[in-house]
């Protein structure tokens, strides 16, 4: 099919890197347009949500216009509030750390889009992340099994004896494959990021070269929902909090008052406000007794474990590989990937447990695992427990 033909619905942010990726994929001779999401911001002045803030979609709306292209809006405020922002409460309401950014991109920043984008009669939804996919042959009976096993409704795939895989983005220091994990064969055959194969340095260079006013506008690092650096503060107005006492796990001694069980995370030092001749790090947090136990040693033994349960488990070839599996996983996002086995796999439930070769430090429950094999993604879950 002619690229002119092929229409790209693009998901501008009014950041750099989405401009950019829907200038490449104009030139490149794609029906390209765009569409920016409204997300779930606070009611009142407590907050703005950074990525569908006025300021953005005037700057999206300055690179269509600079571009050539068209300029649509959804309105995505309802599902990210249930899938994403309830999600993300809920989490921490039980204990857990989770990642809104992997819930997103999962339910509503791709997932609904691509919903919306077909029934439209888009081709394909393309953003602008820092990752990779490649249309790979099958080669090898395993592989020719494992396409049967995944079922793709795609005559044209079934015929052409293709799968899709994710790769790491060639910017290791920008690479986003952590959070778009998710995503299932048909769904990866509907997605392009256009970026994988450049260097942050290189988009910007590009931006400045296309006349983009953005093309100096900072990334955020931010959670959208949650602007600068009042997570505690959103959690306080959000979740009923109950404070208690703050245990030092090496002597059992009582050292301070902490605000609420939810607000710390296994590993964190900062914001735990003991004050004193810290520093000190979260070692533990007992919802029953609700004590919070820390401990002053970085290195300490308790922080690392060997094994972890995952729940939500994707495969992204749709298929489960045979037990026990070697492999490569990282435990949080910009983590260096470590030497693991997956030794159970529960297909029904889609759970699995994995033994990694070296205990790993603050493994934290409700963020994600993604598994690797070199530069490919292979799939990942989510961090149910560890021991």
């Amino acid at each position: 099919m002619s690229k002119k033909k092929i229409r790209v619905l693009m998901a501008m942010s009014g950041g750099v890197d989405s401009s950019v990726a829907a200038k490449l994929l104009k030139d490149q001779g794609y029906d390209v347009t765009g569409v920016f999401l409204h997300f779930w911001k606070e009611a009142g002045d407590v907050s703005e949500n950074k990525c569908c803030s006025l300021e953005s979609m005037l700057d999206a709306r300055e690179v269509c216009r600079k571009i050539g292209i068209h300029l649509h809006t959804f309105d995505f405020q309802k599902p990210f509030k249930k899938a994403v922002v309830d999600n993300f409460l809920s989490e921490y309401k039980k204990g857990r750390t989770p990642n809104p950014c992997v819930e997103c991109n999962k339910f509503v920043k791709l997932g609904l889009l691509l919903e919306r984008a077909k029934a439209l009669g888009f081709d394909y939804v393309a953003t602008g992340h820092y990752l990779k996919i490649k249309k790979v042959p099958f080669n090898n009976k395993k592989e020719v099994k494992e396409k049967k096993s995944v079922k793709l409704k795609s005559k044209t795939l079934e015929k052409d004896n293709f799968i899709y895989k994710l790769y790491r983005a060639k910017d290791k220091s920008k690479d986003q494959t952590y959070f778009l994990y998710t995503f299932n064969q048909k769904q990866l055959s509907h997605l392009l990021f256009p970026l994988g194969n450049y260097l942050k340095p290189q988009v910007r260079e590009l931006a400045k070269k296309f006349g983009f006013a953005v093309a100096e506008k900072k990334d955020s690092h931010e959670i959208c929902f949650i602007p600068g650096k009042h997570h505690n503060d959103f959690l306080k107005r959000h979740l009923k909090l109950k404070p208690g006492i703050i245990v030092l796990k090496e002597s059992g001694e009582v050292i301070a008052q902490h605000q609420g069980l939810p607000l710390y995370t296994i590993g964190q030092r900062r914001g735990i406000e003991i004050g004193g001749n810290g520093p000190y790090y979260v070692a533990e947090m007992d919802y029953k007794k609700n004590i919070l136990y820390v401990i002053k040693n970085w290195n300490d033994k308790i922080l690392y474990r060997q094994h972890l349960t995952v729940k939500n488990l994707t495969w992204l070839s749709g298929s489960f590989p045979k037990v026990p599996f070697s492999t490569s996983a990282t435990i949080r996002y910009g983590h260096p990937t470590e030497k693991c086995v997956v030794t159970k796999i529960k297909v029904r439930s889609q759970e699995c447990e994995v033994a990694f070769i070296k205990s790993q430090r603050a493994i934290t429950v409700g963020q994600s695992i993604v598994f690797y094999k070199g530069e490919e993604v292979l799939g990942g879950g989510i961090i149910d427990s560890c021991f």
